[in-house]
């Protein structure tokens, strides 16, 4: 294969490197395109545009494949549990033993929320959508700590970094104890990082809280399948907000609101409104399968088939395992979700479904544990932004050290040509 790749254009011909990935993946760089030619690339939604090279996470659609630093999510939902992931994602090894162990107290060290937060929290009103309470809390927290980090200190990014870890499971479990008018819970620094959340989370005021084995590893899987997932909506926002040298919690704060689209984080909500929909229609699955079939129909199937992954989504073999599960395991009774199970079994033996691989996703398994665990709808996005925030603080942190430039896309204009400002009076 050559080095560089041609255009030729107007009879000049442009010559441009070929970038070769470490999994072969092939891609020409581009950058002195506009200085030499004058032209620049079109494409919508940047689905033929990387804007970057990184180390973290690598993802073949084609072929099911999803590595964290190369490890297969596979293993690593298996073996390891979200600390350790996030230690991975962030400073690019698995940790020591030691190093965990310090990583997580200093997490716990630097995991208390200023009390003016409350102050902050409780001006929302009380129909404000969690995502959005979430994204405001987290740029606040730049208020509370305005110096800026100094990415040529290793500990200045090290204390940004655990600070976030710390802060952001406590300001995801306000939100929803928000929602369901429950006194706000600092958590428990002799608990482990997702077993802290769980208790902040649904701890109740007048009674001690037990620990479910079951619930606690149904999350930390789900946490490690959302952990990264290459240059996504939210990410790639994270990233391009962070170029300007904005600080950590600025741009964590982008990717949040990112993250709340339907069309992205907020596609495990939307799944479980489809459900609701179908039970209050009678609730016959067939009836709803044969409809996702028909292309004359507007219905769409929610939560099946993956605009990345064309073969199957490897996250949702995972996850399959833990919803089964936590339903077992909580005894739960709810059509909505005898629903979800028919759809599953219908869509896995229907033939239409099978030959198109339109196969069960992430979305849809883990839209049924949150049911399960009788989270609200709306804080499924949150749940969400709780899993990936180390794949963003790892895309921001990767990002300042290679001293990306500042993200500047360009755009060819269509509007109208020079024209003369028409008095008021005269249009």
């Amino acid at each position: 294969m050559s080095d560089k790749a041609t255009l030729e254009y107007k009879g000049k011909k442009y010559e441009f490197p070929v970038v070769i990935g470490t999994e072969n993946e092939v891609g020409i760089d581009i950058k002195t395109l506009r200085g030499d030619s004058g032209l620049i690339t079109l494409d919508p939604g940047y689905k033929n545009t990387g804007s970057c090279e990184s180390a973290i996470t690598y993802l073949d659609g084609e072929q099911g494949i999803l590595r964290y630093r190369g490890y297969s999510i596979e293993e690593l939902a298996e073996k390891a549990d979200f600390l350790e992931v996030a230690y991975l994602l962030i400073f690019g090894e698995l940790p020591t033993k030691q190093e965990l162990d310090k990583f997580h107290y200093d997490i716990k060290e630097r995991s208390e929320v200023d009390e003016d937060m409350k102050r902050i929290l409780d001006s929302f009103p009380r129909n404000a959508h969690p995502m959005g309470i979430l994204s405001s809390l987290t740029s606040a927290l730049t208020a509370f700590d305005p110096k800026s980090v100094n990415v040529n200190s290793r500990e200045d990014m090290y204390n940004a970094i655990v600070g976030l870890m710390g802060k952001f499971p406590v300001l995801a479990a306000w939100t929803l104890r928000k929602m369901r008018s429950k006194p706000y819970d600092y958590g428990d620094s002799s608990l482990g990082y997702v077993e802290n959340i769980t208790k902040m989370m649904f701890k109740k005021p007048n009674e001690e809280y037990k620990m479910n084995p079951v619930i606690v590893n149904s999350l930390d899987k789900l946490l490690i399948l959302h952990a990264d997932h290459e240059q996504n909506c939210s990410t790639s926002t994270v990233r391009i907000v962070g170029s300007s040298h904005a600080g950590l919690f600025a741009s964590i704060s982008g990717g949040v609101s990112a993250l709340w689209g339907p069309l992205h984080g907020g596609a495990n909500q939307a799944v479980i409104e489809m459900l609701e929909a179908i039970k209050a229609d009678g609730g016959d699955t067939k009836r709803y399968m044969a409809k996702a079939k028909d292309k004359d129909d507007p219905f769409r199937l929610m939560g099946f088939g993956h605009r990345v992954y064309k073969n199957f989504d490897p996250r949702a073999r995972i996850i399959k395992k833990a919803a089964d599960e936590v339903l077992a395991d909580l005894g739960v009774v709810d059509p909505v979700l005898d629903i979800a199970k028919g759809l599953e079994r219908e869509a896995l033996e229907d033939e239409y479904f099978v030959q198109r691989k339109l196969y069960p996703n992430v979305d849809f398994y883990s839209g049924i544990i949150y049911r399960a665990l009788g989270i609200p709808t709306e804080m499924f996005t949150v749940m969400f932004a709780l899993g990936r925030l180390p794949g963003w603080i790892a895309q921001w942190r990767e990002m300042r050290l290679r001293k990306e430039p500042i993200g500047r896309p360009r755009q060819i204009y269509v509007g109208e040509n020079a024209r003369s400002f028409v008095d008021i009076d005269k249009r």
